[in-house]
């Protein structure tokens, strides 16, 4: 558990609290911890992926000529992919 990110966090308490009998399960049999591993890790990868994408559909701003503009252009593409990877791995 010391490897796990935030999102193999958000998809433990995902489980805990809307899928129990799935984490109780998967607590048993001991897989809980390879599964929450491969979810962050595929979701760090997805985040990835998905902030390129939209780096080359909507270029960010110069940051040295205006660093405000670029930190907002910056933080709505990681909410856009957050929003994304939570649908897509973590809330399913």
């Amino acid at each position: 558990m010391e490897q796990l990110g935030k999102y193999g966090f958000l998809r433990r308490d995902y489980l805990k609290n809307h899928r129990n009998s799935t984490y109780q399960v998967m607590l048993l049999q001991d897989t809980i911890g390879e599964h929450l591993l491969e979810v962050d890790k595929a979701a760090r990868e997805r985040e990835e992926m998905i902030l390129k994408q939209l780096e080359e559909k909507e270029p960010l701003a110069d940051k040295k000529a205006d660093q405000m503009a670029w930190i907002r252009a910056a933080n709505q593409h990681k909410a856009i992919a957050e929003e994304i990877i939570l649908k897509e791995l973590i809330y399913v």
